[in-house]
């Protein structure tokens, strides 16, 4: 059965990972009730780039489902390999480069990354031509850092009425990252921010689009993200530790 962070209930197994993992489950649980949020609100999304699938196979038989990949390639070797888990949610979490759509629509449960609306109407088109409805957040650059992509914070509220027009996605939410800093509490203006924007979305009453998701917070800044609203986190370093290449 399902219980919070985006886990089951599982008999952890003996190693760090699953050190790891009740670590993180605990201070989201903590983040959570500061702020009077019900910690079952909140999900883990495992980053997974660059680790080996039988560390995947470790976190998931502690209780992780969803798994964040960043690259194509290395998502579906590691789909592949772990095909037999088949209670596990796959999300992409990476920049989706244009070649590569056809390729990453109907492979993801869920895309957090749509960055621009050009993007968004060629996985449409993609997915209608798969017959499938592919749900997608929104990358909101809410700090304007010319090296980030995404939409801009008045942009998003200018565009969602296209977004209206594409039959074959569904807007779930919202994603950001905010700049690099070994703080996170710096990050929080960023996340009231995309919170604040979400809840503006929401009183549009939108048919296709739901601000259901709020995908923010990383391994250093998870829990100001859950504090502020998060309810999907994104965390690697914390879970895995030191990544390992794959081979």
């Amino acid at each position: 059965m399902s219980s919070a962070y985006g886990m089951v209930n599982a008999e952890p197994v003996s190693c760090s990972i699953a050190e790891n993992i009740q670590l993180v489950v605990q201070s989201i649980q903590q983040a959570a009730l500061r702020t009077g949020r019900d910690p079952q609100d909140i999900r883990v999304v495992a980053v997974t780039k660059t680790v080996m699938a039988d560390r995947l196979r470790q976190a998931h038989a502690s209780g992780l489902r969803t798994f964040g990949e960043n690259r194509l390639q290395e998502a579906q070797q590691k789909q592949g390999s772990l095909q037999d888990l088949r209670d596990v949610s796959w999300h992409f979490i990476g920049q989706v480069q244009r070649r590569k759509i056809k390729d990453v629509v109907g492979q993801f449960h869920l895309i957090h990354s749509v960055e621009s609306l050009e993007q968004a109407t060629a996985m449409d088109t993609r997915a209608r031509d798969m017959d499938i409805t592919q749900a997608i957040l929104l990358q909101v650059n809410v700090s304007g850092e010319a090296t980030k992509g995404g939409f801009s914070v008045p942009e998003v509220k200018t565009v969602l009425p296209e977004f209206e027009k594409l039959q074959h996605l569904t807007v779930r939410g919202l994603m950001t990252i905010p700049p690099w800093s070994k703080d996170g509490e710096r990050a929080r203006p960023y996340f009231r921010a995309l919170r604040e924007l979400a809840q503006t979305v929401e009183q549009q009453d939108y048919e296709r689009t739901k601000m259901e998701e709020l995908s923010m917070g990383m391994s250093r800044d998870y829990p100001v993200a859950v504090e502020e609203g998060a309810t999907l986190v994104r965390i690697g370093t914390a879970l895995f530790g030191t990544r390992n290449p794959v081979g």
